[in-house]
């Protein structure tokens, strides 16, 4: 299956309900401004938010043919005004030209972070670079379990301890090992947490402080992975982190499992931050980097656009 047919199955849910909502505005007729509020609306419940919603209705409005679009037409119109809007959030997720290159994984329990640090494992090695993991989430032995099956499975070396040991000395211990090592990239994999938890999270500022005695230009990507299905109650979340973890991007997992796909505009918009990756499947090719127009064009439906 190519990286687009994967892109358009994981979201077949989100473009699914987003395509029944418009069939039932347009029903066979033209768009009109009578029919831009039920527009507005249906925007809306597919969780694209209400400041994004009242943006591309206002957008649709100035249109002088307004009256002669029709379904396929209104279709191309919301894919180029949503990747308009998310465009500012598209950039390449690219390492820094430094060894060991430090990447720190943040989110809340349930959100997929270390499946997805297994699954960037692979794509860094098949890119040629060498990995290690650090297994920090020393609060749950079955987090730590769960990274070295996926070493196993990307045959890279991982750096745990035993349950309850200090997550901190853990990960200064792995960039020793990773420095000492030659390695290129670093990953550490700290504890899911509530953003609520203050003992958890102070432990994920001690991390950082603590790889920063060895590299005080570490971690250079802090990478937060929130959980679509989660729709925009996400934003609470990531608000909660984009200090303490001092995130530079994000990563939307679970895309294939809601309907809510269109929440990631409203974190897109709310947040400001890169969306590097996003997952629309278990396999490890849906891991996608983030495309705006992909993700816009297959959110409301479409086919890829060619050339």
């Amino acid at each position: 299956m190519s990286l687009w047919s994967r892109l358009k199955s994981g979201l077949s849910r989100s473009s699914d309900a987003l395509a029944g909502s418009l069939s039932g505005i347009m029903g066979g007729r033209k768009l009109s401004v009578e029919t831009l509020g039920e527009l507005e609306d249906a925007l809306i419940m597919a969780d694209l938010g209400v400041t994004t919603a009242a943006k591309i209705t206002e957008a649709l409005r100035g249109r002088r043919d307004l009256a002669t679009l029709d379904d396929a037409a209104l279709r191309q119109i919301l894919a180029g005004e949503i990747a308009t809007l998310l465009q500012p959030v598209d950039k390449p997720f690219a390492l820094p030209a430094l060894k060991p290159a430090v990447v720190l994984l943040a989110g809340v329990n349930g959100a997929g972070k270390t499946t997805t640090i297994g699954k960037l494992a692979k794509k860094f090695q098949a890119e040629g670079k060498t990995v290690m993991l650090a297994a920090c989430d020393t609060f749950r032995a079955a987090a730590a379990e769960q990274l070295v099956v996926w070493g196993a499975r990307a045959n890279v070396d991982v750096v745990r301890a035993d349950a309850g040991a200090d997550a901190a000395g853990l990960a200064f211990q792995a960039l020793q090992k990773a420095q000492n090592e030659n390695i290129d990239v670093l990953m550490i994999d700290t504890a899911g947490r509530l953003q609520s938890n203050d003992n958890l999270m102070a432990e994920l500022t001690k991390i950082i402080r603590v790889v920063k005695k060895l590299d005080d230009s570490a971690p250079h990507e802090s990478l937060l992975v929130l959980d679509a299905t989660t729709g925009q109650n996400a934003v609470a979340q990531a608000e909660a982190f984009l200090a303490t973890a001092e995130t530079s991007g994000l990563i939307m997992t679970k895309l294939d499992g809601t309907a809510r796909g269109g929440g990631l505009v409203a974190i897109a918009q709310k947040l400001a931050l890169p969306i590097y990756f996003i997952g629309v499947g278990e396999q490890v090719d849906d891991l996608q980097a983030f495309s705006a127009d992909g993700f816009s064009r297959a959110l409301v439906g479409l086919d890829e656009e060619i050339g």
